[in-house]
Parts: C-alpha cells; structure tokens; sequence
C-alpha cells in the first residue's frame, strides 16, 4: 500500500510540473502573438465594442483527378486445342505430332492429349500412326 501510494504521489508531482512548463509556454506564445501583430497607424474614432466570435475554420480538400492511362486490349486467348486445329484443318497432307510440337511450342504431352481430345470430338483422324488430317 505504501508503494502504491509513493508512486501516485510520484504522479501527481510530475503533472504539476507539467502543467506549470504548459502555462510558462502558452504566455510564451501569447507575447509572441501580440508582438507580431501589425501596429495601425491611423487612430480611428472608437466604436462599440462586439462580443467577439470564434471563426470555426474548416478546410475543403479538392481530390485531384486521377489520370489513367490507356491500357491496350488483351488479345483473346485462344485456346490450345483450338490453335492446334487450326494447324491440322490448314494442311492438306496432315500434320505430325513433331511438327505441331514445334508451331505451337506446347511440350509432347500437351500435344497428345489435344489430339486425343480432337479425335473423341470427331474433329480429326489419323491418317497414319503419328499423321493427322482433318475429318
């Protein structure tokens, strides 16, 4: 309990000092207000005296308009099995497996199984083993 109320007593005298460096500063400021501002040459005739109100100042932020910059069209994926039929129905002799694995740039397998897929849809046939043409 003792500890306790050391350290809050402890508290309490640091918030004073605090409050007192916060006062010493706004007089401070204050001095430094009223010694900047502008001194009026001309004594006008006095007039009376209105309440003074507080100007409650409010910023209006404009947003800035983004500016995006024109992003060219995609071209539409074609997809694989259909460039590669593409390749067979142009040939009138028929195309290899080899031969398509070098147009397309797909790897063997993918090439076997589009033909396997081409084939079951009775798109294409083989002319040969390996020698496809167009149904």
């Amino acid at each position: 309990m003792k500890v306790l109320k050391k350290d809050l007593q402890s508290v309490v005298k640091a918030l004073k000092s605090l409050t007192k460096k916060t006062e010493r500063i706004e007089k401070k400021l204050d001095k430094l207000a009223k010694a900047k501002a502008p001194k009026k040459a001309k004594a006008k005739p006095k007039v009376k005296a209105r309440k003074a109100k507080k100007k409650v100042v409010t910023r209006k932020i404009k947003k800035k308009a983004v500016k995006r910059k024109a992003v060219a069209k995609k071209a539409k994926r074609v997809p694989a099995s259909e460039s590669v039929f593409k390749i067979i129905k142009r040939s009138s002799k028929g195309v290899r497996t080899a031969t398509l694995q070098a147009k397309t740039g797909f790897k063997e397998k993918k090439v076997r199984d589009i033909i396997y897929r081409l084939k079951n849809q009775g798109k294409i046939k083989s002319a040969q083993t390996g020698l496809y043409v167009k149904t």
